[in-house]
């Protein structure tokens, strides 16, 4: 499924950028890439307040499929629509928002189902496979995409109506899961539980919204087609190596995590992570001025370094979440933490896409790259709880491992 996103989302923001610039300039085209961003978050910041709630009241394995199915449709309009000849900005805007519709309600449920598919001790280690596998399919997707799209360009999305599909299939092999107890309260106020919860805990907190800006500003996703068709003048191909040169990096730091998974100082490891993250996106952003000769290589290899770096920070931070959520709230925290993790991403784009029409691609990515940075280091002040966590387990846990040691005590 993740092979299937990826080549998608590759091959929308080409045709986007490539359809613009027929009638209008750089800015004006980056502008579109932005706008494709804020679609895909506008159904998820409208539908938060009841995914996270569907995901904790109904069968998530059903929300999953559903959600899995949409995507299908998805893929298969826009290849019926390029293979015809029919496709245009408003047909990908539309998907965009069908697509933010899909991943809205998918994220809760997949993030809420995986905690009742594995022990509770190894959800760590289990987070690092999963990473794995997602961070493969992102390796994969956007070369496939991008040598699918040279190839024909509607192979890249009828690839995607394979994959989904097959993707449905295995969903459809899960068997039946413990659900959590169903609340009798309003939902309105299981709505409202669930935002306070994540307020309240200030570790929860502080991981969540430190991805929110720090990926926000430094995300660079969007901007690849302007520096692949602009800049490095490398084409599709090449786009889908900057594409995929993030998850290359993500997943050697996924694999080592699975092999030996992180058990000390989880939090200051994570903040540092960051700080890696926005600085690698500098060097990216400015390595066409400082070696030419070699822009390309050393974009690719910047990217690779964000791209581990971001994932040393998905792994601490998951883990943390995860365990420091109880099993019935997973659902509307697991919304709250898509919510962000969603406006860092397509809303992240938007706001890429716009800022490289005002400044320019370049000054977009140094304004970003320089921002996380500084966020890391305000959040390392504001929400000590991150600097402090030395391990996965809550503060409870080990309180309550001591109190067991105790009363085993003679």
């Amino acid at each position: 499924m993740t092979i299937a996103q990826n080549a998608m989302i590759i091959v929308i923001g080409w045709q986007t950028y490539t359809i613009a610039r027929t009638t209008m300039s750089p800015a004006g085209a980056a502008a579109q890439l932005g706008l494709i961003g804020l679609l895909q978050f506008l159904p998820l910041f409208v539908t938060t307040p009841i995914t996270g709630l569907v995901a904790d009241r109904f069968d998530r394995r059903w929300i999953t499929r559903v959600t899995v199915s949409l995507q299908v449709l998805c893929a298969l309009l826009l290849a019926l629509a390029t293979h015809q000849g029919w496709i245009s900005l408003p047909v990908l805007f539309t998907v965009a928002v069908l697509l933010g519709i899909a991943r809205a309600f998918a994220g809760p449920a997949f993030g809420a189902l995986a905690p009742n598919l594995v022990p509770r001790e190894v959800l760590p280690t289990a987070i690092a496979l999963s990473s794995i596998s997602w961070q493969v399919g992102t390796i994969i997707g956007p070369a496939i995409g991008g040598f699918a799209y040279a190839q024909a360009q509607s192979g890249a999305y009828w690839l995607a109506v394979g994959l989904f599909t097959t993707a449905f299939a295995c969903l459809m092999t899960i068997p039946p899961v413990p659900q959590p107890p169903r609340s009798t309260a309003h939902p309105l106020r299981q709505i409202a539980d669930g935002l306070s919860y994540v307020g309240q805990n200030k570790l929860v907190l502080g991981a969540i919204t430190l991805d929110l800006f720090a990926v926000f500003l430094a995300g660079t996703t969007a901007l690849l087609p302007i520096y692949a068709h602009d800049i490095f003048k490398v084409g599709p191909q090449g786009l889908s190596m900057l594409a995929a040169a993030p998850a290359v990096g993500a997943s050697i730091v996924a694999i080592l995590f699975s092999i030996r998974p992180l058990k000390t100082n989880v939090g200051p490891r994570m903040l540092i992570a960051v700080l890696v993250y926005g600085s690698a996106t500098i060097v990216f952003g400015v390595a066409h001025l400082i070696v030419p000769a070699y822009a390309f290589q050393i974009g690719v290899a910047a990217l690779a370094v964000a791209g581990a770096a971001d994932m040393f920070s998905v792994y601490i931070r998951s883990s943390l979440i995860q365990l420091h959520t109880p099993d019935a709230m997973r659902g509307r925290v697991g919304a709250v933490s898509q919510l962000t993790i969603s406006a860092s991403n397509e809303l992240g784009e938007a706001e890429s896409g716009f800022l490289a029409a005002a400044l320019g691609p370049v000054g977009a990515v140094l304004v970003g790259g320089g921002g996380a940075i500084v966020v890391t280091l305000l959040w390392t002040y504001l929400f000590p709880s991150l600097k402090n966590a030395k391990t996965f387990d809550p503060p409870v846990s080990r309180r309550d491992a001591q109190t067991l040691d105790l009363e085993a005590t003679p």
